[in-house]
């Protein structure tokens, strides 16, 4: 029998309503948050209008019952595109009665695009204009795809369908009195949700998530993180990932909260200043960024000395006089992420503690997760009050969380157990035997954690470095000290072979920042 550490369950903070599945979260949603704007979209001319959780809630429901016209009850539909409301239309009809939402990473070759979706079994996909020529040349060798829809085309023609004509066919089918697609029960634990994995290392696994997942891990997130309908998010994270879509998406209309989108990273500044976001989501990279250019703003005017002072008068006044004087002393340098933003999560890699700090002191809570995609995806995050910078955070409520035969430091194999686990790898049992035993599912990750229940991630357990000696050393962790040198860019750790004694070397290629 292997040893393990096992880690108490976290306590609710937030009371939250019950959901049974992403049908029943929409209704609602609409039913509670109404005219409320869902969406904050931008129009041709640069000026934003909202999209109402009622009207959006019809838009879903017009495009489910156009697709059920077209024969598409039951199908899996792929979609692909950037960021978008029309993605967002595309995800909930399609999970909400139609059938399997299968979202493609827009940046994959045409090659890998045309894989995943013969290996999705895709009847249909959904895709914004540019990738037209592509879905022809998918189509044409691929009988099973059926359907293109085109995002962005304002008629149909060519064999091509358009989106909004969808829409408009749909609300008169709707008005006729057509309504087996509104009526359509879902089975929660069916799978309703198909997201393939990155295949740099193997061939792409196809992760099965149904509706149970995403609501339990919904429900579970927000009873220790608090949002509610005054948020708004800027969603700038690749949407076909499951933290976007779980955390920046599908969690903002649960929260009725209003969500926009950014017109791409070199945008983010003048998106966050436009659209004065609560909340982002975010990679430590680009927080990583946004902190350095503040740095480098406050040195210039020769104030950066002055800043360092100043943080720490007000970081002691509200730690221990209780007087919060950030937004006042710090409202130039909040400016620039909008004035407004509250609440920043990084997660997807580890972030440095020293920027989580600097962002807190400056009045941006800043906070660090962990999930996977098979987790659907975050099994961990820190709390607004009980937080640890250089942690990944504490394990979600109902979900339990063991390390796996620690060693002497504690590092261990990280597994998770909860309803937020996967149902398993579409069409690979050999995989999915092999992460999930007895409920549990094995992350790969390794790590461990403290006595107050906070999750440190050490590395990949295929990327340990065992040395003749037999020391473990995680490449990622030497990583994470060389990028923190304002003289490295970026970096890559293996173990090199000696001739001489057989041993490996620790070896790092550096990229150096030239600036």
């Amino acid at each position: 029998m292997f040893e393990l550490e096992v880690f108490k369950v976290t306590k609710v903070l937030f009371e939250r309503r019950k959901i049974t599945d992403l049908k029943d979260m929409l209704n609602q949603s609409a039913k509670i948050y109404g005219d409320k704007d869902a969406f904050k979209l931008k129009d041709k001319n640069g000026n934003y209008y909202g999209i109402s959780y009622k009207n959006f809630k019809k838009d879903v429901d017009a495009l489910g019952t156009a697709m059920y016209a077209k024969g598409l009850k039951g199908a899996h539909v792929a979609v692909i595109g950037e960021n978008r409301y029309e993605w967002c239309t595309t995800y909930l009809a399609v999970a909400n009665g139609v059938g399997v939402i299968v979202p493609l990473d827009k940046e994959l070759p045409e090659k890998e695009i045309e894989n995943l979706i013969r290996r999705s079994k895709a009847k249909a996909v959904v895709f914004s204009k540019k990738y037209e020529p592509i879905m022809k040349n998918i189509q044409e060798n691929n009988k099973e795809l059926k359907i293109l829809i085109n995002m962005d085309a304002k008629k149909s023609e060519n064999g091509i369908e358009s989106f909004s004509k969808l829409l408009e066919e749909g609300r008169e089918l709707i008005k006729g009195g057509k309504k087996d697609y509104i009526n359509a029960k879902i089975d929660p634990d069916k799978m309703s949700m198909l997201l393939f994995t990155s295949g740099t290392t193997d061939l792409a696994k196809g992760v099965m998530l149904c509706h149970r997942n995403l609501a339990q891990d919904i429900f579970n997130v927000t009873s220790v993180v608090y949002l509610n309908e005054t948020d708004t998010s800027l969603s700038i994270l690749p949407i076909h990932h499951t933290y976007e879509c779980t955390a920046g998406f599908l969690t903002m209309l649960y929260v009725g909260g209003t969500i926009a989108f950014c017109e791409g990273l070199k945008h983010i500044v003048k998106n966050l200043q436009e659209v004065k976001p609560t909340i982002v989501m975010m990679v430590p990279l680009i927080l990583d960024n946004m902190h350095k250019k503040i740095w480098e703003s406050l040195k210039k005017k020769g104030l950066d000395g002055k800043i360092k002072v100043i943080m720490k008068i007000t970081d002691f006044l509200r730690k221990y006089l209780k007087i919060d004087l950030r937004k006042k002393v710090y409202a130039e340098i909040l400016n620039t992420f909008g004035g407004e933003l509250r609440l920043a999560i990084a997660g997807g890699a580890a972030a440095r503690p020293d920027v989580m700090k600097d962002l807190n002191s400056f009045g941006i809570h800043a906070m660090q997760g962990y999930g996977l995609t098979e987790t659907s995806p975050i099994v961990a995050v820190n709390q607004e009050k009980v937080y640890n910078d250089a942690s990944a955070g504490i394990p979600i409520p109902n979900v339990e969380v063991e390390i796996v035969e620690p060693n002497e430091e504690g590092i261990g194999e990280i597994r998770v157990k909860g309803d937020i686990v996967m149902l398993g790898y579409y069409d690979n049992k050999k995989a999915t035997d092999a992460v999930i035993r007895d409920g549990w599912f094995y992350t790969g990750d390794l790590g461990y954690m403290d006595k107050k229940n906070f999750v440190y991630i050490t590395g990949r357990k295929k990327n340990v470095i065992v040395t003749k000696n037999g020391k473990n050393i995680f490449p990622e962790e030497v990583e994470y000290y060389l990028d923190s040198s304002e003289f490295i860019k970026e970096s890559m750790v293996y173990g090199k072979e000696n001739d001489k004694d057989e041993d490996l070397i620790i070896t790092a290629i550096i990229v150096p920042e030239y600036e």
